[in-house]
């Protein structure tokens, strides 16, 4: 996008309210991007809308301007009960932007109200807010907004509210189906009424987006906008103002390249995507302690309360770390982002695009990098062909020095950091398996020894992956690592407390049954192999299968035993019926 464009907001085809424009003016908005100049008209003009365009094109004040001038010719002011727009978008911190966005220009209008609608507090007091305050314009993710439909046990009927519905926008659209919410958005148009209009707005189209098109718009209007500078023929889906890198190096070394590299830009803004919610706890945390004097923040998609502070603490710094997953990749506006670092390339192609533009956006540039290992650089190629993304390598990151020992030092000091380390790398192995392009990110190809190094792990997990290999060149620590004590007191305490339990258990346990259970199987599978000799001999010197008294024999051997694994039997009431059964 091109700020010095000539799109001035006077220049619309449509005249826009005062109050609006003032509210421009006052935000510094004094050009339209080419999405805002397409959508706002033909919004207003009661059309329906699917657009498509880069992220980081400026698409919510493209449906932020025309929600509010189509309240504001309405014929029949809103009550204070009747929701008259409502937005419905992804993730929270999405939902929260755009009620930021929208709250400077109601200011102006102070006739209309609107209500986040989002999880992360308790759904009750949702309830309680639109039953004393009302909302005109509600902005929402789609399990909040569904509960809230079928809360009528509560008192509250948003049936009835959204009869008045004017205007319904949905947001990131594709990732709203990506995220598995196609049947929560199904029951909320079935509330919904057929006379309204819909904007449908997202940076990538797919099959699944095609059919919401189809079964929600009527006789949509589709806008495909592209960058100033694209060409006609092109599709790239980044911002021509963002510069793409990529680095190669081996599992073990990065996170030491990582560190290196924030340690060097520890005065700018910068998100750090991880691929699961576990990495992002154990990272962040090593982070935290090896890049001073620099704040560094998490999020993921598994934290319940804290997301929506810790969002608004990252957005109001001038420079820092966000470390998260894919959660932050989508529509989310951070100002000033300067680096966008994938530590682990993402499940998705389309979601590669979606995080980088993180940065460079509205016309402002941009960088983003992303740490490849040596059999993964074809992906380079995959992206510049399957997603018209082109990537330049960088220069070798310099000053790198090993990290590493400092992270097995924090695990042997808390038990919580040992933890968090055994989980991000069993959460890593399983999503790397999970990997659409599993051509290129394959997890047989994966040395497991140099990613469990990269890790800082004191020892290997135990996980199926790993099952039946050895790894002689991965050093474990030569001591018991359920020595290793949690710096929680508290947290510790109920540790022991946990172990002395367990160890009681297995010894009461263990003599009785554990070691007769095991002599019944050997005995068993003795005789198992008996028969079968007996049976292939007959069946060779006289054609014939198994006789009936084998067959009930064997049985009646493997009910006896069923019994004696369940408990219903001891080992001396099983060895007399086998020992009766066989005279």
């Amino acid at each position: 996008m091109d700020n010095t464009t000539d799109w001035t907001w006077d220049s619309l085809s449509v005249k826009l309210n005062d109050g609006i424009l003032e509210t421009l003016r006052e935000l510094k908005f004094k050009h339209m991007t080419p999405v805002q100049s397409a959508c706002i008209p033909l919004f207003m003009s009661n059309k329906d809308v699917a657009a498509e365009a880069v992220t980081g094109s400026g698409k919510t004040l493209a449906f932020v301007i025309p929600v509010l001038e189509v309240l504001l010719r309405r014929e029949e002011k809103l009550k204070k009960m009747q929701v008259g727009a409502l937005v419905i978008t992804p993730t929270r911190e999405l939902a929260i932007q755009i009620s930021e966005v929208m709250q400077h220009f109601i200011q102006k209008f102070p006739q209309f109200t609107q209500m986040l609608m989002i999880g992360g507090n308790n759904p009750m007091e949702d309830v309680e807010k639109f039953k004393e305050k009302g909302a005109n314009i509600v902005i929402a993710t789609p399990g909040r907004l569904e509960d809230m439909f079928r809360r009528k046990s509560d008192g509250l009927d948003l049936a009835s509210s959204v009869k008045s519905l004017d205007v319904l926008v949905l947001d990131e659209a594709d990732r709203l189906l990506d995220m598995g919410f196609e049947n929560s958005l199904n029951a909320i148009l079935s509330f919904l009424p057929k006379q309204r209009r819909t904007g449908l707005f997202s940076a990538t189209q797919t099959q699944e987006l095609e059919k919401l098109v189809r079964a929600g718009l009527r006789n949509p209007v589709r806008i495909t906008v592209k960058e100033k500078g694209v060409a006609a023929s092109s599709t790239q889906k980044t911002p021509s103002r963002l510069c793409n890198y990529y680095t190669i190096c081996r599992s073990e070394d990065k996170f030491n390249h990582l560190v290196a590299f924030l340690r060097q830009h520890k005065h700018e803004k910068q998100l750090v995507f991880f691929s699961t919610c576990a990495c992002v706890e154990y990272y962040g945390r090593a982070l935290e302690a090896l890049v001073k004097k620099v704040p560094v923040h998490c999020i993921h998609g598994k934290m319940k309360h804290k997301r929506n502070k810790i969002f608004a603490e990252f957005r109001a710094l001038k420079s820092g770390i966000l470390v998260c997953t894919d959660v932050m990749a989508r529509g989310i506006d951070i100002p000033d982002v300067n680096w966008v670092l994938q530590y682990d390339p993402p499940s998705s192609a389309s979601a590669f695009v979606h995080r980088c533009g993180r940065t460079a956006r509205i016309g402002n540039r941009g960088n983003a990098l992303v740490f490849l290992l040596p059999m993964e650089e074809s992906y380079v190629n995959f992206l510049s062909i399957n997603q018209k993304c082109p990537l330049q390598k960088m220069s070798s990151i310099n000053d790198v020095v090993d990290v590493l020992p400092k992270v097995k030092a924090m695990a042997l000091a808390d038990r919580a950091l040992f933890d968090k380390g055994m989980r991000a790398f069993v959460s890593y192995v399983q999503a790397y398996g999970k990997h659409e392009c599993s051509l290129i990110f394959r997890v047989k190809d994966l040395d497991f020894a140099s990613v469990a190094r990269g890790f800082a792990l004191l020892r290997l997990p135990k996980m199926p992956e790993l099952r039946g290999k050895t790894f002689p060149d991965f050093q474990e620590v030569e001591m018991d690592t359920e020595t290793i004590r949690y710096k929680d007191k508290h947290r510790e305490r109920r540790r022991q407390k946990m172990l002395v339990e367990l160890k009681e258990k297995r010894e009461t346990m263990e003599p009785k049954k554990k070691p007769q259970r095991n002599q019944a199987w050997s005995k068993q599978k003795a005789r198992k192999e008996r028969r079968k000799k007996a049976a292939t001999k007959r069946k060779q010197e006289q054609g014939s299968d198994v006789d009936d008294d084998d067959m009930q024999e064997l049985l009646n051997d493997t009910r006896l035993l069923k019994r004696l694994k369940k408990g219903q039997i001891c080992e001396e009431d099983f060895e007399k019926a086998i020992t009766r059964g066989h005279d």
